[in-house]
């Protein structure tokens, strides 16, 4: 090394070279340091100082850093892992007081976006993935993993354009925020760009050795106690992601992962499939422009309790049931708890106790625990008891069947109880290794340290007072000074009753100083108390932590079960608040709707009542909607509220109707508003075309098509044609014969009723009132007999000179021997309609003002001011 390079300094760059794409926090004293690059980048990222240790060299020589206390380090490392980097966490290996030389010192966990496991950095109510990808000539495999709760899932999917179209949905149904890619993966056109840019998530090529079988599948053998039997034996693309993911936890975490123990394999078929850009145009989980949970389905459904239910609730709306049986399952417990209002109610207090017992007992087990963190434990299992009464009464079989999944271990908490200490005198500690957490009376030899502690001076008097009836010496005390100690100070007229195994250690005017073996033990033990009792307090801990990590499997099946219960009465509580209706769901190819409502726009809407509507779709005549009518009418809304309702009921959950019947639905695609891609650089057409191409490709006569304004993205003629044989082959039952809503602003499309088997037209009800227009919000059989776009101009606030030109060219355009318009003649004067741009101003005013109050000065005033504003000032 360099003569200048100090030992310290050589073993920071050592480490660094462990991890080069990482950023190392290197642990000095109560302090994480960065220097070189590191410091710069963190310096800058986190608006930190940056300083030097060299200030004696030259400027070009100095080495940057920068640092961060150790005690609330969570907070910095959470925004850099929100930035997309990586941590690694360099801590002191031995006691610096023990240390000969230089501390050793060694990563002891790498954190990334993908593997956080502090509360402090993820959100209670979703989940945090990370997934890795495998890839041959075969299949694709994924994996995906929580290591904060411990749910593991796997699949494969055949390696063709369908199966890669497969993986990206899965993958946009999960949204990981890492994912570890093999070489074969990491070159897949389009796999990496999808993850990076529609998904936000940090890509890592793992190479392909960690990926081979034979060493991925006794990774996955060793570490998965169960699910590992369902996946088939030729489905090896799967146990490799599963291996691969497994690998790269193991060298990432450097810890005890056991919590991760059971593999979930799924298969396609048992989950309806979305794309992303479903998910996006339905706003399932957020909205489409904030990108924020208020306005989106999950805002409506989530009233759940507790942290798990709110994630398993998101994973319920993310993957909806295919089984009618499974999905009447869930309905009857839902039914339960709507009918049964007290029931319900005291539920969701019980449940509101309950803490987070999957991401506790994850932190127990990885390490990161702390006596909150099993107090915590305790009192949400403590919560159980109560809640296992209250199901009692359930007669719905999946209700009866959690409520017996409810293991509330009472040994455990017996445990937990009698040895951490009641918070109600002071928290308890925020680490472990600062002790003061252990409940007086569970262990004796705690109780001495901590009575050595607190009653020191009454120990020493103790002492005393025995020493004087021993020895004869009267005139004696024990005190203590900063060199020697504590010693027994003897008046020089009683030195001759010393005993001969005490040692003098100074000699005063009037007295003789000595100690005692006895006094040294004492004094020893006072000292060192402090020590002893941390350090048993935590080896307390660390038995009671193998205590919980021995019962992980069975905290986790309550923890599953407590979730299930918790959306279940989430869902009650909706329904019965907005009127919600337990649909019939089955196999058939009925989609039957009977006044059904939008869920989210009707919460929304304040003092305005929401207008329902019917539906009805078959496999026979009524497979095809084709609906006419002027933006802002409520198509779009309408067509969105038939695949949520969709949705909602192969969720399990009550559907906002007053009664439906549906017909289980595999896919449902969206075709949706206009973007252009500017990343990709493609026009809103072309895109257009893309997710149309996806989805007559993908689609089956069981999925449900929305599809809304088609070609209106190129010319008329073309966009015309191009809407009327996408139509045409939806409805086709020979070709594809799926439900297809589509909206339309082609009329002429409307004469494919009666000519393709299936189509039926549907317009939006408006009522016109000499110029004004008025959208009724009811949908109604038959074709529109006009747009009213210009009525629609007028509605937005398009001045009033501009609709009266547009009436007159719409005139022209619909005469038989149209030919171009003349321009508008200048007007020199003219009436000021309320529309234009200085009566908007005073309709603004007027709205604005309470004529019941003005004096008649004040009216006058106002009129003048109003005749000024539409003078033009």
């Amino acid at each position: 090394m360099p003569a200048d390079t100090t030992p310290m300094m050589q073993q920071y760059l050592d480490i660094k070279a462990q991890t080069p794409d990482s950023i190392l926090f290197f642990r000095l004293g109560d302090f994480y340091e960065m220097f070189n690059e590191d410091a710069k980048l963190v310096s800058k990222e986190l608006d930190l100082t940056l300083t030097t240790r060299d200030r004696n060299k030259p400027a070009d020589q100095r080495t940057p850093m920068c640092g961060v206390p150790y005690h609330s380090a969570d907070s910095y490392i959470a925004r850099l892992i929100a930035k997309g980097y990586k941590i690694a966490i360099c801590e002191q290996t031995e006691d610096p007081a023990l240390a000969k030389g230089l501390v050793d010192r060694d990563i002891i966990r790498v954190v990334t976006p993908g593997t956080v496991i502090s509360s402090a950095m993820l959100e209670d109510s979703k989940n945090n993935y990370i997934c890795s990808v495998y890839a041959d000539s075969v299949a694709y495999g994924l994996c995906l993993c929580d290591i904060s709760t411990g749910e593991v899932y796997a699949s494969s999917f055949p390696a063709n354009e369908e199966g890669l179209g497969h993986l990206q949905n899965e993958l946009a149904r999960f949204h990981p925020a890492e994912a570890v890619l093999s070489s074969g993966a990491w070159n897949t056109d389009g796999l990496v760009p999808f993850l990076k840019e529609k998904l936000d998530c940090l890509c890592e090529n793992g190479g392909e050795a960690r990926f081979r079988i034979g060493a991925a599948r006794p990774l996955a053998e060793k570490q998965f106690q169960s699910g590992l039997t369902a996946v088939p034996p030729q489905d090896t693309a799967a146990i490799q992601a599963a291996g691969g993911l497994l690998a790269y936890l193991y060298e990432t975490q450097k810890t005890d992962l056991s919590h991760i123990s059971a593999l979930t394999y799924y298969t396609a078929g048992q989950f309806m499939e979305l794309d992303l850009t479903a998910r996006q145009t339905l706003e399932l989980t957020s909205t489409m422009r904030g990108k924020e949970k208020k306005g989106s389905l999950l805002w409506v459904l989530d009233r759940t309790k507790t942290a798990m239910g709110g994630r398993l609730l998101r994973g319920w709306l993310e993957r909806p049931l295919l089984s009618p049986v499974q999905i009447a399952r869930r309905q009857q417990g839902v039914a339960d708890l709507v009918e049964d209002a007290i029931t319900r109610e005291e539920l969701s207090l019980a449940l509101r106790e309950v803490t987070d017992l999957e991401r506790l007992v994850g932190r127990v087990v990885y390490g990161s625990a702390g006596s909150r963190d099993l107090a915590a434990l305790s009192a949400g299992l403590g919560r159980l008891p109560h809640i296992r009464d209250l199901l009692d009464h359930c007669p719905s079989p999946l209700l009866r069947e959690l409520r017996e999944g409810l293991d509330d271990l009472p040994e455990l908490r017996t445990l937990l109880d009698s040895a951490l200490r009641d918070e109600e005198e002071r928290p308890l500690p925020f680490s472990v290794r600062e002790g003061d957490f252990i409940r007086t009376g569970y262990n004796a030899k705690v109780d001495e340290l901590r009575d050595l502690l607190t009653n020191a001076n009454g120990h020493i008097i103790d002492m005393e007072v025995k020493t004087k009836e021993q020895t004869g010496i009267k005139n004696m005390k024990i005190t203590s000074n900063k060199v020697f100690g504590y010693y027994i100070e003897v008046a020089k007229s009683q030195t001759g009753l010393v005993p001969d195994h005490w040692t003098r250690k100074q000699t005063t005017v009037n007295a003789e100083r000595y100690i005692s073996p006895e006094l040294k033990e004492l004094e020893h033990a006072i000292l060192s108390a402090q020590d002893q009792v941390t350090a048993l307090e935590y080896q307390l801990f660390c038995e009671l932590k193998e205590a919980v990590c021995a019962q992980v499997d069975r905290i986790q099946k309550t923890a599953a079960a407590l979730a299930q219960v918790d959306v279940l009465q989430s869902f009650a509580a909706v329904a019965a608040a907005n009127n919600y209706c337990m649909p019939q769901v089955d196999n058939s190819d009925t989609l039957t709707i009977v006044e059904g409502r939008h869920p989210v726009v009707e919460k929304v809407l304040k003092g305005t009542p929401f207008v329902p509507n019917d539906t009805h779709m078959d496999g026979g005549d009524d497979l095809a909607a084709i609906i006419t009518g002027p933006n802002m009418a409520g198509k779009s809304t309408y067509m969105r509220q038939v695949a949520l309702i969709v949705l909602m009921a192969q969720m399990g959950s009550f559907v906002p109707a007053r009664s439906a019947r549906i017909g289980v639905v595999d896919r449902v695609f969206t075709r949706i508003g206009a973007s252009d891609d500017l990343a990709s650089g493609q026009s809103t057409f072309m895109v257009e075309m893309t997710e149309v191409a996806a989805l007559l490709q993908n689609a089956t006569r069981k999925s449900l098509l929305i599809l809304d304004e088609i070609g209106r993205g190129t010319s008329t003629y073309d966009g015309m044609a191009i809407a009327r044989a996408v139509l045409e082959h939806c409805a086709d039952k020979k070709r594809l014969g799926a439900k297809t809503l589509f909206a339309t602003h082609y009329h002429e499309l409307t004469a494919l009723e009666g000519t393709v088997p299936g189509v039926k037209n549907y317009n939006i009800a408006a009522k016109k009132r000499g110029s004004d227009v008025i959208f009724l919000r009811k949908i109604v059989r038959g074709g529109a007999d006009q747009s009213y776009g210009v009525e629609v101009a007028k509605l937005a606030g398009v001045p009033d000179r501009v609709v009266r030109r547009a009436r007159e060219i719409l005139e022209e355009l619909e005469s038989q021997d149209w030919h171009p318009a003349p321009p508008a003649p200048a007007s020199t004067e003219e009436q000021v309609s309320l529309g234009d741009i200085g009566g908007q101003t005073v309709l603004k005013k007027l709205r604005m003002t309470d004529v019941n109050i003005l004096s008649p000065i004040e009216a006058l005033n106002l009129l003048a001011e109003l005749k000024q504003d539409l003078n033009g000032g």
